[in-house]
């Protein structure tokens, strides 16, 4: 019988252009692969007689995860022959042991090719983490943003530049800014500003806020229990709260708390008339939005790419993977013609073979997209004609066009993929990520560099997070006894029995001497916990702790975004390198209250808290 792990080496890539074998377990010692001409080129022209046939949409079905089965692989068991395999009688034994074993040769092979498992790839920082089950085999086409996308900038060189040129235009506003500079670290992707109180917010998923600042000063516990004890982050209020979706939120950020401090301080001269921290906000982001439009940032960064954009030689060969398994590959950008060619061409040319052009790699790109509206309504396409970007109205985007504008719906057309079909990837979680998935049900991938650091300080975190929570255990251990001991007092105070007669038969200064001991005890433990718990995060950021944590325990408010709206997440585009464009990925089981509950109360032995 023929195992899996023997013909792990066939590759079909559509065309069945690429191909080779991997001989029996004999040929495949000591981490040493033997490849046999013969049994290759009999592969080889098997693969061009269609062993394998490839499922088209008009014919997919949904699996068992309700993914569509639309570009999965399928055996023709009649070509089969010349390895001596006959379908279901190459099977020996029951389907659990025959797949048991199938999969330990598998992954022996693969640690042979010296090709990291999927497995292994996702329990890493460069994992791609999976929130709903994606088949990436059913995807027709894959459109990616570029800025903190496709291309990465140097936080502290391009927002730092960014901040620069808002600060001199609030200078010229007749704002003060002497003695102040950037620091990226005051604010992390995921905060909320509250524009009302000048506050900037961290809310966990329910948007219940766990911690704050004002200014550039950190609020403490007290505070923020009496500022927001009663409110919850609300998005959908725009006109009060702004989320820090992305990475080109930081300078914003950043310019506006420190502006808090000098309108509290009385700095800011009454000239500007009266300014609330509401019109602050609106003064910050006039100035940024001119920093933008003035065109010098994106002159300074087009002028000395290098300075800016941390390249990424891996990146290139990901989308060429997925171009050569057919899917259809998208860019579609807010930024114009001349700096998007200017940094593609700087990020991806130099890492692309046999000396292809950027371009070579997308069958659409789409400038000056206008997102998100460009998910949301319709406006005109525009067809850039030449290199100094001339366009011309169009009606219809053709393979290997490059456009203006335009809408979602075009491309639909244009490519006759529709909704699931289609698989966005970008970094800005509303405009990339919500609106392509609420408005045309495209299925959506979101990047976050970040990641990366966090997933690494979580795991130097762990001694003092098993710490921290072994502490928690004991004081709820010892708070149980004290709750049970106090309950009997009020009982006996009552003239009632306690819960147990044990209980009822303690003598009141034994009782009345536990319960201080216990009282003591708990309020030591509060002392070791509570700088303990304001600690944990501090690896990731020392003033607002993990970037997918609001507490310990809970998730925050860009997870729960993460969550309810990409269907992957990951810290960069190339870890699909680590991967193939084929890859299934599946949804990891989620952990509910109930259940350690429902697993305890599942043993024999625990009858007694069974109904």
């Amino acid at each position: 019988m023929y195992a899996a792990a023997e013909l792990f080496g066939i590759f079909a890539v559509h065309g069945g252009n690429t191909s080779f074998s991997v001989p029996s377990n004999n040929a495949v010692k000591n981490n040493n692969i033997r490849f046999f001409a013969k049994t290759s080129s009999t592969l080889c022209r098997c693969v061009g007689g269609d062993v394998f046939s490839v499922t088209p949409s008009n014919n997919s079905d949904v699996d068992y995860l309700g993914q569509s089965t639309k570009g999965d692989l399928n055996v023709k068991l009649e070509h089969l022959e010349a390895f001596g395999i006959d379908g279901h009688g190459a099977l020996e034994g029951p389907i659990e042991e025959v797949a048991r074993t199938e999969a330990r040769e598998a992954e022996g092979l693969l640690k042979d090719l010296g090709i990291p498992s999927p497995s292994s790839s996702r329990n890493s920082a460069r994992g791609i983490f999976c929130s709903r089950t994606l088949n990436l085999r059913s995807i027709s086409a894959i459109g990616y943003d570029m800025d903190y996308t496709l291309i990465h900038y140097n936080v502290m060189a391009w927002e730092g530049r960014a901040y620069d040129y808002c600060m001199e235009n609030l200078k010229n506003m007749g704002f003060p800014v002497d003695g102040l500079a950037f620091d990226p670290n005051l604010v992390i992707r995921g905060l909320v500003i509250d524009k009302e109180r000048g506050n900037l917010v961290k809310a966990d998923r329910f948007g219940y806020i766990k911690r704050a600042m004002h200014g550039t000063q950190m609020l403490s516990t007290r505070a923020v229990s009496e500022m927001y004890g009663r409110e919850l982050v609300d998005l959908r209020n725009e006109s009060r709260w702004e989320f820090l979706n992305t990475l080109f939120s930081v300078s914003e950020a950043v310019a506006y708390m420190q502006m808090v401090d000098k309108l509290d301080d009385g700095a800011i001269l009454p000239d500007l008339g009266p300014l609330d921290y509401k019109g602050l906000y609106k003064a910050v982001g006039k100035a940024l939005f001119w920093a933008h439009v003035e065109g010098r940032l994106k002159s300074e960064i087009m002028s000395k790419p290098e300075q800016f954009v941390e390249p990424d030689p891996q990146l290139p060969l990901a989308l060429l993977d997925q171009k050569e398994a057919g899917k259809k590959l998208l860019l579609i950008t807010n930024s114009d013609y001349h700096y998007t060619n200017k940094m593609m061409h700087h990020s991806f040319n130099r890492f692309l073979p046999n000396d292809m052009d950027w371009r070579d790699l997308f069958d659409i790109v789409i400038v000056s997209a206008r997102k998100p509206e460009f998910f949301q309504t319709s406006h005109p396409m525009y067809e850039v004609v030449t290199g100094e970007g001339l366009m011309r109205p169009c009606f219809k985007a053709q393979t290997g066009g490059l456009y203006s504008g335009g809408c979602a719906q075009m491309v639909e057309k244009s490519l006759n993929v529709h909704g699931d079909e289609i698989l966005y990837v970008g970094d800005h979680i509303y405009t990339d990520v919500s609106q392509s998935k609420v408005h045309l049900r495209w299925r959506t991938a979101l990047i976050c560099r970040e990641l990366e650091e966090e997933y690494n300080s979580l795991i130097h975190s762990r001694g003092h997070r098993e710490s921290l929570v072994e502490l928690i255990n004991q004081k709820e251990v010892v708070g149980d006894l004290f709750n049970q001991l106090r309950l009997a007092l009020q009982r006996r105070s009552k003239d009632r029995p306690a819960q147990t007669l044990a209980a009822t038969n303690m003598n009141d200064e034994d009782l009345t001497e536990s319960m201080q001991k216990l009282l003591i005890v708990m309020q030591r433990l509060d002392e070791k916990i509570a700088p303990m718990l304001a600690a944990d995060g501090n690896l990731f950021n020392s003033r607002w702790g993990f970037l997918s944590r609001a507490d310990l325990w809970d998730k925050s408010h860009l997870m729960r975004q993460i969550e309810k709206y990409a269907d992957i997440y990951t810290s960069r585009v190339s870890n699909f390198l680590n991967y193939t464009p084929f890859m299934y990925f599946r949804s990891q089981e989620q952990n509910l209250a109930h259940d350690s509950y429902s697993h305890y109360c599942s043993h024999p032995n625990n009858d007694e808290f069974s109904s």
